[in-house]
């Protein structure tokens, strides 16, 4: 593994050796007027689309040499801001993901200048400590990227540029969605993160299991402890948290942690499904939010439902851009 895929995160650079011959695609471009009777066909050997594109969307085909060049840049830097692809069909999709994004960017006209490829590069070789200036140490420029990816400079700045151009498509979709945020939701997000809750989990694989342990703990107080002797990996104390940490980590529902804060110590909460099966839940110590913190701080919290919808909007985007665009991939030659 290069140090360049710790930074962006991907764990396998097995496939790089792919980028030995995408140094001839010096970046990815789409263009409305591409058409089958560019690439001369070999005599006596008609050449198909599926051989010279890899696919189409809106009825535009991909090169496969664009594709190429994407699958490459995937394979070194990894996907940026969403979770790295866990098996063969989900790499795909990514890549298609990234061929659409970067066609969508060309038709917007979404240019990267030079300052921005550098001042990237920059940041990266900062981060892994490279130890020699990139700009003025050319031959050492190479060396660490012969070394270290496989890659030449010129095609390594074009992936850079590549990324950076889908990242400005992306900071423009958001730059462009404006979303109202009322009091009463910057109120709830206060609630969420200053109510804290400490509780015993008890986890059970089948909601059946859960209610049967829940009804019994009721009759038998002593039932709790009992249990937690036979199997304590099953018994987990999570420590007083916030709501909104209890809702995102653990996936406990809204309405079962806002129940549990107005219950007594050590009281029983009835079976609710939780990040992995479900959880039966006993009260250990609750600590309500003082409603009047919230006009200290309320501005940050109105920031913080701001950016949450501008990124579920451009979530919301993409998909309806994916719909669109109907993409069809040929199959593999």
């Amino acid at each position: 593994m290069i140090c360049i895929a710790q930074t962006y995160g991907k764990n396998s650079l097995q496939l790089v050796l792919c980028c030995v011959f995408l140094c001839l695609f010096a970046s990815v471009i789409f263009a409305q007027d591409q058409a089958i009777s560019e690439v001369p066909a070999k005599e006596g050997h008609p050449v198909n689309e599926e051989e010279r594109f890899a696919g189409r969307f809106f009825d535009v085909q991909v090169p496969r040499s664009n594709y190429l060049f994407v699958k490459g840049v995937l394979t070194i830097f990894g996907t940026r801001g969403g979770p790295q692809p866990a098996t063969p069909e989900e790499e795909e999709m990514a890549v298609w993901d990234e061929l659409l994004l970067s066609y969508e960017a060309f038709r917007r006209g979404i240019q990267v200048n030079q300052d921005e490829v550098n001042a990237e590069i920059g940041r990266m070789f900062q981060e892994e400590k490279a130890g020699f200036d990139w700009k003025t140490d050319k031959d050492a420029y190479e060396k660490w990227l012969k070394e270290k990816a496989g890659v030449t400079a010129e095609l390594f700045e074009n992936q850079i540029r590549h990324l950076l151009q889908i990242q400005n498509l992306r900071q423009r979709i958001m730059d462009d969605i404006v979303p109202d945020v009322s009091k009463r939701e910057a109120f709830q997000e206060f609630l969420n993160e200053h109510n804290s809750l400490n509780v015993e989990l008890a986890e059970f694989g089948e909601k059946k299991a859960a209610e049967e342990f829940y009804k019994k703990a009721i009759r038998d107080p002593g039932l709790w402890d009992e249990e937690r002797g036979r199997r304590p990996k099953d018994f987990k104390q999570i420590g007083l948290v916030s709501l909104e940490f209890l809702m995102d980590i653990w996936r406990f529902p809204k309405d079962a942690v806002y129940g549990m804060m107005k219950m007594k110590k050590n009281t029983l909460h009835p079976p609710e499904p939780i990040y992995k099966g479900y959880g039966v839940f006993k009260v250990l110590e609750t600590r309500p939010a003082s409603d009047k913190d919230f006009s200290k701080i309320r501005d940050s919290y109105y920031e913080q439902i701001k950016i949450r919808k501008k990124y579920k909007g451009l979530g919301e985007w993409f998909e309806n851009l994916k719909k669109q665009s109907n993409i069809i991939i040929y199959p593999k030659i």
